[in-house]
């Protein structure tokens, strides 16, 4: 098996994000913390259109997202996907709730991955959970 890996891509936006190897660490050690082994995770800066088409390829939604998340993993309890985050989303989300863009986009980047470990949130309390767990690695970070 190879080394385990994090990627960071741009595929029609330009974005460079710093403290890659900080981040590297952060997100392996939520995925370490839940009980999982880290593969490969791909994380795809992209703008709103390209994930608008995405939305409605693979999950027939015709709706913007901030995030979409494809489980690659083929084995239990380990992580190997693609996440890819609409950075233009993430920056009108950011300036509307008056947060950093890249505090935003550690808590996308960590939703993606809670996604991956098996959290859901399409209920209230899921929805619930979900944010408790981001807010929490958010304040690991």
């Amino acid at each position: 098996m190879s080394k385990p890996a994090i990627n960071f891509f741009n595929e029609d936006v330009t974005y460079a994000l710093k403290n890659k190897t900080a981040i590297r660490t952060w997100i392996n050690s939520a995925i370490t913390a839940e009980g999982y082994l880290l593969e490969e995770l791909n994380f795809i800066f992209c703008s709103d259109e390209y994930l608008w088409r995405m939305n409605q390829q693979f999950l027939d939604h015709d709706t913007y997202t901030d995030v979409i998340t494809f489980d690659n993993s083929e084995r239990l309890k380990t992580i190997n996907g693609d996440i890819f985050i609409s950075i233009d989303r993430v920056r009108e989300n950011a300036a509307e709730i008056k947060v950093p863009a890249v505090t935003e986009l550690c808590r996308v980047m960590v939703h993606g991955t809670l996604h991956l470990l098996g959290y859901k949130d399409k209920t209230k309390s899921a929805k619930t959970q979900m944010t408790a767990k981001e807010d929490h690695y958010l304040s690991l970070r």
